[in-house]
């Protein structure tokens, strides 16, 4: 039993294949979306979608996604990402360096709106650096 999964950005459709089961970062937290789920749209946050290939999958597929929504149906799961980038194509060093950056601009932002900006930025970072260390 299988799910019909789509994971798409826009740059590309990253996933279009059946998945035993889509486990996605909602904004309320991960939820699991296998077969005949409930039909309804939620709004996702940064973090990594796990697909696994079957019951037991020890060694799920991991994407990082920089939030978005999902269209959940019975018989599938379409997610449309702002970004998204397999887990194992994150440099945990340039990450890191990144929030390096990001940190020190924070330091240098000249007025509300570009200090949320940034801190918007090292919210995303710290995402994707949690998402690279585990």
């Amino acid at each position: 039993m299988s799910i019909n999964f789509e994971l798409v950005s826009p740059e590309e459709k990253l996933v279009s294949e059946p998945v035993y089961m889509a486990v996605i970062p909602g904004i309320t937290g991960e939820m699991g979306v296998g077969k005949d789920h409930a039909s309804f749209v939620v709004a996702l946050q940064a973090g990594v979608v796990k697909l696994f290939a079957s019951e037991g999958d020890k060694a799920p597929r991991k994407i990082f996604i920089a939030g978005g929504f999902a269209d959940i149906t019975g018989e599938n799961c379409t997610v449309l990402a702002e970004q998204a980038v397999n887990v194992n194509e994150l440099d945990k060093k340039a990450v890191e360096q990144e929030l390096k950056d990001l940190n020190e601009d924070l330091g240098r932002a000249a007025d509300d709106t570009e200090r949320k900006r940034v801190q918007k930025a090292i919210k995303l970072v710290n995402a994707k650096l949690t998402a690279v260390t585990e």
